[in-house]
């Protein structure tokens, strides 16, 4: 699939600019509460090629494609999207990315191409990310059906093992396989998908369009052995022991940071991780040992201003609470998270208390989480990264009801993995050395990407990562 150089079409852009945006349809926020559907409703093929025609193709290099993790061919995208050739535009994406349905639904693009887009200087953007999942949608129901799209290579007769089975790890097999390299993906969960599957709830990223996915790998052959933790029932030495001839870590970043404060163990006081689990997951998916009679609190505080906290929100008001409030130490301007979600997080019936800071979780007569004493807090000087300190208030203290407390505050790496490695080189608070463009490790044959080496990013960046690997391995294993 050639790419269509937006200086050579034939295109009256200044009637482009002028169409009008339709945005898009959400459903109520009283009827999406009572379930876990998405929110987000589906273009149709006029919708969509309506969308698509108003791209007005920048001359190269697109602004778009190059805000873009993997650098899409969007432009080109849109202008098969706009003429109805939407398997040609799913072959195009996936030329680039391994999973466009994925991307097209959970990626900020309001930070990334659409934010790019020109029309967002005197306008709205062209929704990209929605026509991304528009096409992948239709494609991998044309490929359920028909089986036309997906293709197996011949074998090389190379075996690679993938250390975890998230947006990395599974970024790495599908192109590896597309190789014709024997792959098998171990992961220490039940299923498939890691941060996809467990960490991002239903109504933003459905499982059934994970589902098909996961048979799109092992219909290329990929081999998935599951509730193996690497560094624990196995370790990388015996991957190699076993005739894997490389190995790809992709094992995100899953131990939750912790607050460090009293109470902080009563029960009622859930990491965001667990919550999300338990809150979002099959009952058949969820580890072993993870208690399945969950139940929700009256009284819901999430602490925390980035996307899982807003996650934690949204998943909260579906179930039967009568209260959910984040607070946050700083205030909204310095959130990290998406503004978008806590715009549906309002709408949903979320409320937010800004400059706050817990200091302690009070228990009840029960023993059980009853209440949570705060401090107001100040802005001081900026940090490191530019936002602005909070400053607690002395004697400001205050409570707050709350029967269920979920910390959404961050995410460390698990470093079980990397101290079972010999020669394997780890940063200072656990992430893997990795060279950013091949993933190379300091151990010869060990490569490593995403959330692992980079800390807590994208799902794009981190598949994106599983990638570039994929390259690398496959040049390692022709020099090998």
């Amino acid at each position: 699939m050639q790419s269509i150089p937006g200086e050579f079409l034939e295109i009256n852009r200044k009637k482009r600019v002028y169409q009008p945006f339709k945005g898009l349809s959400y459903r109520s926020p009283t009827e999406r509460v009572c379930d876990f559907s998405e929110v987000v409703l589906p273009f149709d093929e006029n919708r969509a090629r309506f969308e698509a025609s108003r791209c007005i193709h920048c001359p190269d290099p697109a602004p778009c494609v190059l805000a873009c993790p993997v650098h899409n061919d969007i432009p080109s995208a849109m202008w098969l999207i706009e003429h109805g050739e939407f398997d040609e535009a799913l072959r195009l994406y996936l030329q680039t990315s391994s999973f466009p349905c994925f991307c097209g639904r959970v990626c900020p693009h309001e930070q990334l191409c659409q934010g790019s887009c020109v029309l967002s200087k005197d306008g709205a953007p062209v929704l990209t990310g929605h026509l991304e999942a528009f096409v992948a949608d239709y494609g991998t129901c044309r490929w359920l059906s028909e089986g036309g799209l997906m293709t197996s290579p011949p074998k090389t007769g190379k075996k690679v093992a993938v250390v975890g089975a998230g947006p990395s790890g599974l970024g790495c097999a599908q192109v590896l396989a597309s190789y014709g390299h024997s792959v098998t993906v171990f992961d220490a969960m039940p299923f498939p998908g890691g941060l996809l599957m467990y960490g991002i709830p239903n109504f933003k990223l459905p499982r059934n369009v994970i589902y098909p996915q996961i048979d799109r790998l092992k219909s290329l052959g990929i081999t998935f052995v599951p509730n193996t933790r690497i560094g624990k029932d196995k370790t990388v030495d015996d991957l190699f022991d076993q005739g894997f001839n490389a190995v790809f870590i992709g094992i995100g970043t899953w131990i939750d940071a912790l607050m460090e404060i009293p109470g902080e163990d009563l029960p009622g006081v859930y990491k965001g991780s667990h919550f999300l689990i338990l809150a979002n997951s099959d009952p058949d998916h969820l580890p072993a040992g993870m208690e399945k009679d969950f139940k929700i609190g009256k009284k819901v505080v999430v602490v925390g201003g980035g996307d899982t906290a807003s996650d934690c929100l949204r998943t909260a008001v579906r179930l039967d609470t009568e209260e959910v409030t984040c607070i946050y130490r700083r205030t909204e301007a310095e959130m990290p998270g998406s503004k978008k979600d806590r715009q549906l997080a309002r709408e949903e019936g979320a409320e937010y208390k800004f400059l706050t800071q817990p200091v302690r979780f009070i228990a009840g007569e029960d023993g059980k989480l009853a209440a949570i004493e705060c401090l107001q807090n100040r802005l001081g000087e900026p940090d490191e990264k530019g936002r602005r300190r909070p400053v607690p208030i002395e004697g400001s203290n205050f409570i707050i009801e709350a029967d269920m407390a979920v910390l959404a505050i961050g995410y460390w790496p698990d470093t079980t993995l990397g101290k079972s490695t010999p020669g394997l080189q780890l940063k200072k608070w656990g992430e893997i050395i990795a060279d950013p463009e091949t993933g190379a490790t300091s151990r010869p044959g060990v490569f490593a990407g995403g959330d692992a080496v980079t800390g807590p990013d994208l799902v794009v960046t981190a598949m994106a990562a599983g990638r570039h690997a994929a390259v690398a391995i496959d040049k390692y294993l022709q020099e090998k």
